[in-house]
């Protein structure tokens, strides 16, 4: 799906590159948009994790909450040789991520369930953005703005630079305009 594309991505293709059968994975995922989801799920969870480990670590709640921003911004570290591919489920939610919910289905998936991992790494934020302003009226609106705009902002770097002025693939500069944009939100 990295390589590819969600449009381009087959389970043919996939079973042909994992040496399987289509049938067998049309087991688990009954088709293409499951198997997205799954895959954004596992990445929001993951995330999720991420920022409660690094965020634990800081003294203050605003060092908490400029740490949850810059594992949004950079999830992945340099060097983290881990079996699991982590760079590609970041590229598929920075190249693909809203098609998992910007669909028809949306609502009944919904109430399936589906999206409680993407709600949970936003409650998580939004509990950061309340420690530091607990009188803050939009704190689960700023936390879905922080971790779309960091995705969006990212992939315009990449493919439509005229719609941002962060440079390409410069996560410093996104994390120093995610900090400030928070910052002067809360004041």
């Amino acid at each position: 799906m990295d390589k590819l594309g969600l449009e381009a991505f087959t389970f043919k293709k996939l079973a042909a590159h994992i040496g399987s059968t289509e049938a067998s994975i049309y087991r688990y995922f009954t088709n293409k948009h499951m198997f997205f989801v799954y895959a954004s799920n596992l990445y929001w969870r993951w995330l999720e994790s991420r920022i409660m480990q690094l965020s634990h670590e800081k003294f203050s709640h605003y060092h908490r909450l400029e740490a949850a921003i810059a594992a949004v911004v950079s999830p992945t570290l340099d060097g983290d040789e881990s079996e699991f591919p982590y760079r590609s489920l970041v590229n598929i939610i920075t190249s693909e991520g809203p098609k998992v919910y910007l669909t028809k289905w949306v609502d009944s998936e919904n109430k399936e369930g589906v999206f409680l991992a993407y709600k949970s790494l936003c409650e998580a934020l939004s509990q950061l953005i309340l420690n530091v302003n607990p009188n803050y009226s939009f704190s689960h609106s700023l936390a879905s703005t922080i971790i779309e705009t960091a995705h969006d902002q990212l992939f315009f770097s990449q493919h439509l630079p005229r719609l941002t002025d962060i440079d390409k693939d410069n996560t410093e500069q996104l994390n120093e305009f995610l900090v400030h944009t928070v910052a002067s939100a809360l004041d």
